[in-house]
Order: C-alpha cells, then structure tokens, then sequence
C-alpha cells in the first residue's frame, strides 16, 4: 500500500533530493560541506540528526535533472538500500516540484523489485507513509494512486518476462489474463489452434505448429472511453520461448530466449496500469501467444503459408517468426477493429541491437504526428526510440518467387527495416500506424540481478502516450 499524504506524521526517516553543490539548510543546522556530499548523479549520503536518520540523494547538475532522473535516482537508490529503509513515516524535501515528487515516489516503490516479486516487502505489506510539503492532500492521493497503478502494471510485466520457461506456459499466461481481465473489467477472448485456423491466423498457426502447447491468440478489450472515445490498437509480440524453430539458434544464451515476450510484457504493464486508473480511452490489444519449438510438426524454411488477410508467406527462415505473428496480429485488428492509432511492439530483430546497442529501440512509422508523439513520450520517460526509414527501396528485399512476400531479405543487412517493411504489408492500409523493435532494450542489464532481466522497458512509454493522446 502507497500512502503519500500532505498532513503531517511523525518522522522517523528523511530523505533529501538535491542537486549538485547545493547544501541542506534546515532549523537543525544540517548542512554539509562538499568534501561530505557533491549531490551526484546517484550519489547517496547517509547520516542521523536528532533520533532521525537522513539519506541524502544526489541527482546531479540542477539544469540537468529532468524529471526521469528523479526516477532513476530514486530506483536505484531504493534498491541499494532496500534493506536499510524503514517502511514507516519518512518526510521528502528538496524543493521538488509536482512532477518531481511524483517521479521520485514512483522510483522508491519500482526500486523494490526483484524476481519473483515479493509481496511481503515490508513497502507493500505494511505501507509505507511519505510526507511531504510539495504538494496538496488532493494531489497526494492522486499521485499515490498512479503510482499503485503504475507499479501493479509494471511489475506484472516485469514478472512474466522474468519468468523461466516452464513458469510461463501458453495455459499459464492464459490462465493470469483472464484473471486478471475480469478484476480490471478488461474484456478477454482467446482462440485456441483449432479456432485460429478456422479463422484463417495462418501465419500465427505455422509458427505454433511445431510446438506441444496449445496456442492463444488473444484479444483485449478496455472500454474506459465509451463509444464516442479514441481507440488505440495495440499488438505485442509474445512468443513465450523461441528456440528459432528448424533454423535453430545457438545454444549460447539461449535461454535469454524467455524475454522473446517482450512486446507482450508492454502491453499487458501499460493496459492493466490504465485500467486500473480508469483512463476514459478504448484500447484492443492483440497478444499471439506461443512458444516457437523444434519438432517433427514445426514449419519448414521453403513452406508457403497464408496469412490472415489472405497474403502468402515464402518462410526462408524460422527463426523469423515474431514477424509472422505480428502480421496476423495486425491484420486481424485493422480488419476487426477501427483504431485512430494502431501500433505494434516486439522484441524483434538482433539487427535492432547491432545498430542500437542496449539504450534504444528502433521505431518506425507511416504517420509524422505519430512519430513526434512517441517521441515526445519516448523522451518524457527516457524510454528512448529512434526513427528508421520505410522507403519503398525496401519493398524489393521481401519479394518472393513462390509467393506474396518472404519473411526475410537474403542479405545480410537492414533486417529491422524489412522487417518494419513486411509488417508493412499487413495493416490493411491503416494511416496512422508504428512499429517499435525493442530487442535491445525490454531485457538488459538491470540493478536488482545478477543476470540480464525485464527492464519494464515500454511500459511507461505507452502509458504517457495515452494520456497524450486523450487530451
């Protein structure tokens, strides 16, 4: 439980924001020369006055300290010292605006994360109250409540990208949606293998027939704008396992291969964290659900194969195959669904990290307004994102022989651009649309593990573009 509250409590903890070279002034002479605290990015001082103990956290040259930061300096600070912050009655100060504060309180509470998420956490179990003077009573508890939202949200995505494989089975993410759906008054409706082929999702059915699990193609529905509101169309990437299929991938790091859900774990944080603040917008998410295994059944490199709106699919490469669901995914959305805005995002290509390394993902769009909103929240919540072009030029890389399209180009560069190309293909003429490859960024080097892990990558993003985009 998340207690912010504007009316006095009694104080056990302090914590003071600063930014660099500033010193603390307060009635009880506390104020440190800067050979005890220059207030650095991430630097964290800690001493006690009067029975009280303080934490003094640096966030670096004032100018500097966009609102993100507060965030990440209270994240990592509330992760290094978990074990040393007492969940009762703490006083914020440094002169932080609203945005301010209420990304630092946000920070605190994400920073308590690791997997599997532990809910006796004395910040969750027993609350924890934070007093501050930056803001009314009022806006105390609305930001308390974003913050319960945001951080539900974001840890049950963390939480299934984290998940080994054998915890995160086609009927065990199923079986949480449709739980979770009901508590949050998100319509749910799923099709199994023999339903998807009936309606005709071949290319998502091609890459779960090699698998042992059933198959869902899922279908989200939050109604929160009525209907006269704005419709966001949302289809994330989420294959559960990809070992590659037939065109096998190296057995080096494979098993990071769990986070190919990445897609999926955005869009599920994003649309509960808005359900639950009831946001007045409609969203329908589409979320393939399968695994990409290797058996007698799997499809081949050579199989043709429709897809949902009736276009053929040369498969050169298995391993292709985020590409493959996401194109049922879309298609089936734009032909069942009028969205203004329709935008997919998966853990898509290693071309994506080649090009961008482990600190942005590739975005590509057909919309200019489009672009410069993603961007605009991109930027808000430093969840970054970088433009790549759709030229026609690339069309030429997904031809087939034996059929409309190719799953990949056969040379051996620019594999996010065909991508985005091919995906291209399957909106159904939709005018307002994006792709986001987050292959580099959804699962990473993270402060609460030893290994790779879920960043929440996205998630933030996607909700600061809804509200956006209600306005």
């Amino acid at each position: 439980m998340i207690k912010i509250s504007s009316k006095k409590i009694k104080i056990v903890q302090l914590f003071f924001v600063l930014p660099r070279r500033t010193g603390v002034k307060r009635k009880d002479n506390l104020n440190w020369r800067k050979k005890f605290f220059e207030a650095k990015r991430n630097e964290v001082f800690i001493t006690s006055v009067n029975d009280t103990v303080c934490f003094l956290i640096g966030v670096g040259k004032k100018e500097q300290a966009k609102d993100f930061v507060y965030q990440q300096a209270a994240n990592k600070f509330s992760c290094d010292f978990k074990d040393k912050i007492i969940p009762t009655g703490t006083e914020v100060l440094g002169n932080l605006n609203d945005n301010q504060f209420s990304q630092f309180a946000l920070g605190l509470f994400l920073g308590t994360y690791k997997y599997p998420f532990e809910k006796a956490h004395p910040f969750w179990k027993r609350g924890f109250s934070i007093f501050t003077k930056s803001v009314s009573e009022k806006q105390s508890k609305a930001i308390s409540a974003r913050i319960e939202a945001f951080c539900n949200g974001q840890f049950a995505g963390m939480e299934w990208l984290n998940k080994p494989a054998n915890f995160k089975t086609v009927s065990l993410l199923s079986k949480y949606l449709k739980s979770e759906c009901k508590k949050l008054n998100i319509g749910y409706k799923s099709f199994n293998k023999a339903e998807s082929i009936r309606k005709g999702l071949g290319a998502f059915v091609a890459v779960n027939q090699g698998s042992s699990q059933e198959a869902a193609f899922t279908i989200l529905e939050y109604n929160g704008g009525g209907p006269k509101g704005k419709t966001i169309g949302w289809v994330g990437k989420c294959v559960l396992f990809d070992t590659g299929g037939i065109s096998i991938k190296p057995s080096e790091n494979m098993h990071y291969m769990k986070s190919d859900m990445g897609g999926a774990a955005a869009v599920i944080g994003a649309l509960f964290a808005i359900a639950e603040l009831k946001m007045p917008v409609n969203i329908v998410a589409v979320l393939p659900i399968t695994d990409n295994a290797v058996s007698e059944k799997a499809y081949l490199p050579s199989d043709v194969i429709t897809a949902y709106n009736g276009k053929t699919i040369e498969v050169l490469n298995t391993d292709a195959e985020g590409r493959m669901t996401l194109a049922d995914g879309l298609s089936y959305l734009s032909k069942n669904y009028k969205t203004d805005v329709l935008i997919d995002i998966a853990t898509l290509t290693g071309s994506a990290v080649r090009m961008f390394g482990y600190s942005c993902g590739a975005y590509f769009s057909n919309n200019e307004e489009l672009k410069e909103q993603l961007e605009q929240s991109a930027g808000i919540t430093h969840q970054r994102i970088w433009n790549l072009p759709l030229w026609d030029d690339w069309q030429d890389e997904i031809k087939s022989d034996v059929a409309d399209y190719r799953n990949i180009s056969s040379k051996p560069f620019g594999d996010c651009i065909v991508a985005a190309k091919f995906l291209e293909q399957f909106i159904e003429g939709h005018a307002c649309w994006a792709h986001l490859d987050i292959a580099g960024v959804a699962f990473g080097n993270v402060n609460y593990a030893k290994e790779k892990a879920a960043t929440g990558y996205g998630i933030q993003m996607l909700i600061d573009f809804v509200e956006k985009f209600m306005i």
